[in-house]
């Protein structure tokens, strides 16, 4: 049974679409039930911190993994680059108000997602 929030994000996803020119793409995915996700993140220097000012995500697959994936760029939406890597998996499922078991995999897709995009933002300043 999915919680109102789970269905809130799958039938009305925060943050869908694409970033031109991002300053950063995660590309994760799950073979075994064919989830893929994508997330998009446009990071803002201020001052010392690096804020993330927008992100967004495209995601092939169940409503558990739509819904993770609104979620955690809403988690992420307004966070320094440190900040959002601390969120997790289980930061995502308890955001969700919990996913069943067998969907917990596509909190860990989300979540790995963001790490993603970061580790792919910070290749490319160090390039």
């Amino acid at each position: 049974m999915y919680s109102k929030k789970v269905i809130e994000h799958f039938t009305k996803p925060h943050n869908q679409g694409t970033i031109k020119s991002p300053d950063g793409v995660g590309i994760v995915g799950n073979p075994v039930c064919g989830d893929l996700m994508k997330i998009y993140i446009k990071i803002k220097k201020e001052k010392k911190n690096e804020i993330i000012k927008d992100i967004k995500f495209e995601t092939l697959g169940c409503a558990s993994a739509i819904a993770t994936s609104s979620m955690i760029t809403d988690l992420a939406k307004g966070k320094t680059v440190g900040e959002a890597l601390k969120i997790t998996r289980n930061d995502v499922a308890e955001a969700l108000e919990g996913l069943p078991p067998i969907k917990m995999h596509c909190s860990n897709l989300a979540a790995d997602g963001l790490h993603e995009a970061i580790k792919d933002y910070q290749k490319r300043i160090r390039n």
